[in-house]
């Protein structure tokens, strides 16, 4: 572990990790490689309904974005899916429906699927958990949710906390020593949502205090 922190390191002192930063600043590692080119690789997909899948704060909604710029296309959030949507997607030819759960109007989503699927067009679903465990009550929706390539955003490694402490840090112009982003790393569970929480509490703090950030800082944002 010491000396592969070592080596990246040296990459982030030398700023190759600039490299990574594709469009609009996401950071492309081993966890969102395959979602990263997949959506970048439109319209050559195997299947054209995607599941997008990945926890809170993971990057799933800053992938779409980045594919809206490329591609263009309409998005909605699941839970804002009407009748007049369905009309609305005529004209589209990517639709995009965000943070799909179980509680959502069965019918009106098998229609919106079914819609899509006669006109041919391409369908981005996101998610916390793989649709195909959702269980629908309808059994046409269970079985049109196997129809999906699944494109999981895995838990983040060293190299992505590291970059996503660094960027967040740095866009708060809150400068860390390198040797508390190793600490940190060390100590930190490996959940975007615990790095998103870790942020905010480490910008808080310092606002409060407005000294740097120090150990005893870092221990207290760790909740330590």
């Amino acid at each position: 572990m010491g000396h592969e922190m070592k080596d990246l390191n040296q990459q982030i002192l030398s700023f190759n990790y600039e490299q990574n930063f594709k469009d609009q600043d996401f950071y492309v590692s081993k966890s969102n490689e395959f979602s990263f080119k997949l959506l970048n690789s439109w319209p050559k997909w195997e299947k054209k309904f995607v599941n997008l899948i990945g926890e809170n704060f993971s990057g799933k909604s800053h992938l779409i974005n980045i594919f809206l710029q490329n591609f263009k296309g309409i998005r909605t959030t699941a839970s804002k899916i009407t009748n007049n949507f369905l009309e609305e997607i005529k004209i589209y030819e990517n639709i995009i429906i965000e943070d799909l759960l179980e509680s959502i109007d069965e019918n009106l989503l098998f229609t919106l699927i079914n819609t899509i699927e006669q006109d041919n067009k391409y369908l981005i679903v996101s998610s916390t958990k793989p649709i195909v465990e959702f269980k629908f009550k309808l059994k046409d929706l269970n079985s049109r949710s196997k129809n999906f390539l699944l494109s999981a955003i895995e838990q983040p490694e060293d190299d992505l906390i590291y970059a996503l402490i660094l960027k967040n840090l740095s866009d708060r112009q809150i400068s860390v020593d390198k040797k508390l982003i190793d600490f940190i790393i060390k100590r930190i569970s490996r959940s975007y949502g615990k790095i998103s929480d870790f942020i905010y509490k480490i910008d808080e703090i310092s606002l409060k205090r407005k000294k740097p950030i120090d150990f005893k800082i870092i221990k207290e944002a760790l909740g330590e």
